[in-house]
């Protein structure tokens, strides 16, 4: 058996402590004798010993049946405890206990219905009842919460949408522990009889309440268990419903915080009311505005006499030559095919009806003040929000290393841009994040040159490709204390999913805006602001920088945050998100980001992407929590298995948060989720501290070791030999990203596959010559030792510059100049000459990997981005013309444009 140091999650602990009880069971069930007896009982004890603690938290198979098996253990019915345990771990396994009850009696079973439960069509899923659970905290003896159960069992009603089972724990913590433990937890009912300590003293269990944060409830009193427990609820699982039932008065329970508690009892055990109440809170988490109008819409009879001749699928069914795509598609997405936005349906660019609801949904599920959906992906996202708040001249502060199309967005809005630099990871051919530091150094030059009336916007990209994660509320706050209305960009392309597991959320742009908002209203801050002004006044810039600066009682909280909604949860491609929590929206935004949004949108939008978004919405409401709860421990299984595996530690190595952060960023002290010798670390410390952590579920795989460059590997090994779909490399690693789709499964392949690549390299070195070593050795030393350093940001020319002082440039000028034939030449890489004259970029020139640009129109090309393109071993660069070389500007475009930028600052 395992120990309990090696799993990282307690849901793994109790799946496989479950396999290990049938496996032990069905040994003991063959009636074995002697030694061999001895030892399965043993096992089995030790087993549901376990077992016990975990099972408390759960509905099933719950206490009555738990204490059955332990009955049929005690009484030695080996047999019907092996069969008992088989029917429970199988339910478990396929959710028949979702679905029906299930009969642990040889009698009362059919032995084949819980093999007929795998077999079953997504439409019989569909028409079952959804499934979930209560949770109840109550101090309850065992007569009392007998007749519970039995209270609450009596409301069900056939006309019932859902069906619920309770759980009872009899503590706060305990309550704690079950929401962040039982996925299938959707409500919560606080009765007064609680305690505040758990009495489970599980470590992996105890670790849940370390999710909660630095919370004292040790000084509360009795008659604050229950609202504190609200309180406490709405910041670890916001989604889910709590409901109070207390005994004290109105007016005493008015002015405490109660979270989001959906509704307070008063001293009645009105359980019809409770029971619709629960019913209903759920319903308004699982409805789906414009999905449910898109599937009735396609129900109706229509003549088709408008676009689209695919509608209702005509076009297809009296085709003599496509029905293969009829018959591949089947007939449903073509009934829902429309450009109508009437008979129940919608309009995306002016929406009034589902898809407006549907919004408002998204927005309550993200945490975000108003929310838009875009078919168009991301990319349009990003230029929409920039194009709405960036006017002609305004500064904006990009992290370099973004995605391509906020280069592009900034050349559209005519943007003065600072970019700023991330730290470098040589070794690995990639970039970290943009610290604090330099952030801050760039705001504070700009305030001293008198131009921080002109910076409007920071665009962050959080989290990176590669898996670093910014703290977004010190990043916000320190930026707020230097330039009070700044308005921030977050690109959360990768990070949707954040919003769903209680760790990932305090580092999320909309959750961190709320948290912004609340605070500054706090007199504290105030007092905060004006001591530390104080204390810098009169302070040189190095002063500002290092200290940790405290936003002043009046800033502005304006923070946007575009996602890949469909790259991290269930949508269709180019489904995406723009999240908005900006306090002068309505009255300075709103008409401007109308017009960017119908600029940039489709007046053909996809319905069925639409239909996505509103039904990924529904899935993280009900259970977006233990979706991204798996997907971690799929990623940190993936970590553990590569860390001790013997075979794989000779050629492939996972990169840690110390390999990818450096120490200055990792406050903490953390450099590893897992160890070896000492096992798992806690997360959470380093989440809650450092100025970068690393998301878990970005497992980068250093290939170097095996003389594979990073494309070869993900091209020629994982896709053409294994079937392994991948997506990001660098020169010597390759990206493997978790996500709420994987399965334990797929990380079981996965590691089959790399033991497989890493013998079939040992029997090669086994059987190679002399000269054939030298060649791998040195192929290995190319790749982890000889590596070329990453160039940062060069500048500017003067041309595209209004002064010298600050470095914001005009990129839009130099994007246009470049149409002109006439203004551009082309250098070759290979003429060392041409590193002493100072080229200008003429366009945007983006490697992949890395997958952004290294250079964009108006940078001069400096001798170390020369150096890195020569050293560049990929196939594809973006911009770049082997046959030509790069295009630059000619000297003569250069000089008319600087006599045109003097006369321009002249005015």
């Amino acid at each position: 058996m395992q120990s309990m140091s090696d799993y990282y999650s307690a849901i793994q602990l109790r799946s496989d402590r479950w396999s290990a009880l049938r496996e032990a069971t069905d040994s003991l069930g063959r009636q074995p004798t002697g030694k061999s007896a001895a030892a399965l009982n043993k096992r089995v004890g030790e087993l549901f010993e376990a077992l016990a603690p975990i099972e408390s938290y759960w509905a099933f198979p719950g206490s009555a049946a738990f204490d059955h098996l332990r009955r049929q253990f005690e009484h030695r019915s080996y047999e019907d405890l092996a069969f008992s345990v088989r029917r429970i771990l199988r339910a478990l396994t396929s959710g028949a206990y979702r679905r029906r009850t299930i009969p642990l009696e040889r009698e009362e079973a059919d032995s084949d219905e819980l093999e007929d439960e795998a077999l079953l069509s997504p439409e019989a899923r569909a028409l079952a009842k959804p499934y979930f659970e209560v949770l109840i905290v109550d101090d309850l003896s065992e007569h009392q919460e007998r007749w519970l159960r039995n209270s609450m069992h009596s409301m069900r009603r056939s006309e019932d949408q859902f069906i619920y089972e309770p759980v009872i724990v009899r503590s706060l913590e305990d309550a704690l522990i079950g929401i962040l433990f039982n996925h299938n937890i959707q409500a919560i009912v606080i009765r007064p009889g609680l305690t505040l300590k758990s009495k489970n003293e599980l470590p992996i269990l105890k670790r849940y309440l370390n999710r909660v944060g630095d919370e004292d409830v040790d000084a509360l009193l009795p008659e604050h268990y229950g609202p504190e427990l609200c309180r406490l609820i709405a910041k670890v699982r916001p989604e889910l419903d709590a409901y109070l039932i207390t005994d004290r008065s109105v007016e005493s329970i008015a002015g405490l915080d109660l979270g989001l508690c959906r509704r307070v009892f008063y001293n009645q055990e009105d359980f019809l009311e409770l029971h619709l109440n629960i019913l209903r809170g759920v319903q308004s988490r699982f409805k789906t505005p414009f999905f449910t109008a898109l599937k009735d819409y396609s129900k109706q009879p229509t003549g088709v006499f408008h676009a689209m001749p695919i509608s209702r699928g005509k076009s297809i069914s009296r085709s003599h030559w496509i029905q293969d795509m009829g018959a591949f598609y089947g007939p449903n997405i073509f009934l829902a095919e429309t450009s109508a936005t009437s008979g129940g349906l919608d309009s995306l660019l002016e929406p009034h009806g589902p898809i407006k609801e549907a919004q408002e949904l998204a927005a309550r599920a993200f945490g975000a003040k108003q929310t838009f959906f875009s078919t168009n992906g991301t990319s349009t996202c990003n230029k929409i929000v920039v194009q709405a708040l960036v006017r002609p001249g305004d500064i904006v502060l990009v992290d370099r290393d973004c995605h391509k199309s906020h280069h592009y967005g900034m050349v559209l809005a005519g943007a003065q841009v600072v970019y700023l630099d991330s730290y470098p990871l040589n070794e690995y051919s990639m970039y970290g994040a943009v610290p604090i530091r330099e952030i801050k150094r760039q705001l504070l030059k700009l305030k001293a040159a008198g131009k921080l009336n002109r910076v409007r916007m920071l665009l962050l990209t959080n989290c990176t490709f590669d898996g670093i994660v910014y703290n977004v509320e010190r990043a916000m706050e320190e930026c707020l204390a230097i330039k009070r209305d700044l308005v921030f960009l977050w690109d959360e392309a990768w990070f949707a999913f954040a919003r769903f597991g209680p760790t990932y959320r305090q580092r999320t742009a909309m959750h961190v805006a709320q948290v912004l908002r609340d605070r500054l209203r706090e007199p504290a801050i105030a007092e905060a602001y004006a001591a530390q002004q104080e204390s810098l006044k009169d302070k040189d810039q190095e002063a500002w920088i290092d200290a940790r600066l405290a936003p002043p009682p009046d800033a502005r909280v304006r923070v946007y945050a575009t996602q890949s909604t469909h790259k991290t949860l269930t949508a269709l491609r180019q489904g995406s998100m723009i999240h908005v929590n900006d306090q002068d929206f309505k009255g300075e935004v709103e008409q401007a980001f109308h017009e960017a949004y119908m600029t940039h949108t489709s007046t053909s939008p996809n319905y069925q992407i639409i239909a996505s978004l509103d039904v990924g919405r529904r899935q993280v409401e009900l259970e977006g929590f233990e979706f991204v709860q798996r997907q971690v421990e799929a990623a940190m299984s993936m970590r553990r298995a590569i860390a001790t595996h013997p075979v794989l530690k000779k050629y492939f190595r996972v990169l840690t948060a110390g390999d990818m952060i450096p120490e200055a960023h990792r406050e903490s002290g953390i450099t590893s989720y897992y160890d070896p010798d000492q096992g798992w670390n806690d997360i959470w410390e380093s989440w809650a501290r450092d100025e970068f952590v690393l998301d878990p579920t970005r497992v980068t795989l250093a290939v170097g070791g095996t003389g594979w460059n990073g494309d070869t590997f993900k091209t020629k090994i994982l896709m053409d030999k294994y079937g392994i779909q991948i997506n990001k490399t660098s020169r010597n690693t390759v990206l493997f990203m978790t996500n709420i789709g994987t399965t334990r499964s797929s990380v079981a392949y996965l590691i089959e596959v790399l033991v497989q690549i890493a013998q079939d390299l040992d029997d090669l070195l086994d059987d190679a010559s002399k000269m054939e070593k030298l060649a791998f050795e040195r192929r290995v030393k190319n790749l982890v030792h000889d590596y070329p350093p990453l160039p940062d940001f060069s500048r500017f020319h003067d041309a595209f510059r209004t002064d010298s002082v600050t470095p914001e440039g005009d990129m839009r000028s130099a994007f246009f100049l470049s149409y002109d034939e006439n203004n551009c030449d082309y250098f070759d890489l290979n003429d060392t000459g041409a590193d002493e004259r100072g080229q200008v970029s003429a366009s945007f020139i983006i490697p992949y990997p890395p997958g952004f640009p290294i250079l964009v129109p108006g940078q001069v090309i400096s001798k170390e981005i020369l150096a890195f393109m020569r050293a560049l071993d990929v196939n594809e660069i973006h911009g770049y013309r082997p046959d030509l070389g790069l295009r630059v500007f000619t000297e003569d475009a250069l000089a008319r444009q600087s006599a045109l930028a003097i006369t321009h600052a002249a005015e």
